[in-house]
């Protein structure tokens, strides 16, 4: 009966009613959304680092502190046995970090050489084409360091470095591969090189900075005096950029939803005042003070119900839609040093609808509470004659 009577209250109080349940499923959809767009934001970034720079995780040399250059030139050795067995296996490739200077329309810019493996398979860059002409040792850019440069494939990079006795050379190489990565740490300021040129350069045959395992090694560590680093350790940055965007975020939703939940207690506040006699009439009837409660709280948990509805009608459409065929990103996002692509495809879960689901219930039906706390002391016969109590 109280169902009923909730529900026929609800849809008698037509205009209102609709109006509330308008601005709570906006919050509903936005929420769920935005949540979802940061949620594909970290599963896109992830996935690009996974495959073109991280791997299953990485074991560095000891000397080596990415965050301290200076420690770059004498952060190299001998690549130890168990890893050496890795490559061999083609279940892990190694890489040669070297300081370097370039100089684009005569003026010097400090790059980053990394050496690889042409042939490996491990992460998923282009091999280094090899060079037209004997004599010229051929490397690999990337897309937005062709362009800053506005060097392209077919020209020449004069290139200076220091090798392993501390002695600088320079020479012109030749760029013949230009690649696309949406991952910006391996192409801002990068120098792709053959690892074997690299170390020739550096007189130093046989050495590397560090060792990138197949992701299919994620969670297995080898005995060596090499730093090893996991996914989750690489990854723990990127995973708390998402968290404090979110975090950001949550204060739109609680204006939102505090918005919307102020609707709802006006409503349920002028629910009580204007309908003071029908509360008489129905205690008269014999309904108790907490089944009246019970109503009126009930009532007012509707409309977060009828939100939802709303949201799923309207938003379920824009939700499929932009998951399938994403949207595109402005250029100027690709300053941010955010490793995703030009399209962002947001990621909805079911633990993502069901917790904002659930909030929004939860929220909408203690407000809609707290108001009827004032029929506990209601008098009937006061109630009848429209009097307060």
């Amino acid at each position: 009966m109280i169902l009923k009577l909730a529900l026929r209250n609800l849809w008698g109080a037509g205009v209102r009613t609709w109006l509330n349940a308008i601005v709570l499923s906006l919050s509903f959809f936005t929420i769920i959304w935005s949540q979802g767009v940061y949620h594909g934001m970290q599963v896109d970034a992830t996935r690009n680092m996974i495959a073109m720079e991280l791997g299953g995780g990485q074991y560095r040399h000891p000397d080596w502190d990415p965050y301290d250059p200076l420690t770059l030139p004498e952060a190299h050795g001998a690549i130890p046995a168990p890893l050496q067995k890795l490559i061999v296996a083609d279940k892990a490739v190694a890489l040669l970090l070297a300081q370097g200077t370039i100089y684009p329309d005569g003026r010097p810019q400090a790059v980053l050489l990394k050496g690889i493996a042409p042939e490996q398979q491990i992460l998923e860059l282009p091999p280094i084409a090899p060079a037209a002409q004997p004599g010229q040792i051929p490397v690999m850019i990337g897309r937005e360091m062709s362009e800053s440069l506005e060097l392209g494939v077919g020209e020449l990079l004069t290139l200076r470095w220091r090798d392993h006795t501390g002695a600088f050379d320079a020479r012109e190489f030749l760029i013949t591969t230009v690649f696309s990565s949406s991952v910006p740490t391996i192409d801002r300021g990068h120098i792709w090189l053959r690892l074997a040129d690299l170390q020739v350069m550096l007189s130093a045959p046989g050495i590397a900075t560090l060792v990138v395992v197949s992701p299919e090694m994620t969670g297995t560590q080898l005995e060596t005096d090499w730093v090893f680093r996991s996914q989750d350790y690489l990854l723990a940055d990127l995973r708390a950029m998402v968290r404090s965007k979110s975090a950001g975020a949550a204060i739109m939703y609680a204006l939102l939803l505090f918005l919307a939940l102020i609707a709802v207690f006006d409503t349920q506040v002028l629910s009580l005042f204007r309908r003071r006699r029908e509360m008489g009439t129905l205690m008269a009837l014999g309904l108790t003070r907490g089944a009246l409660i019970r109503l009126f709280t009930l009532e007012g948990a509707l409309h977060g119900v009828l939100a939802g509805l709303l949201a799923l009608v309207y938003g379920w459409p824009i939700v499929y839609w932009t998951a399938v065929t994403g949207f595109a990103l402005p250029q100027a996002s690709q300053d941010f040093q955010f490793a995703i692509g030009d399209r962002l495809y947001p990621v909805y879960t079911l633990e993502l609808v069901l917790v904002t689901t659930l909030l929004v219930l939860v929220t909408v039906t203690i407000v809609s509470y707290l108001p009827t706390r004032r029929i506990s002391h209601l008098n009937p016969v006061d109630a009848l004659r429209g009097r307060r109590s």
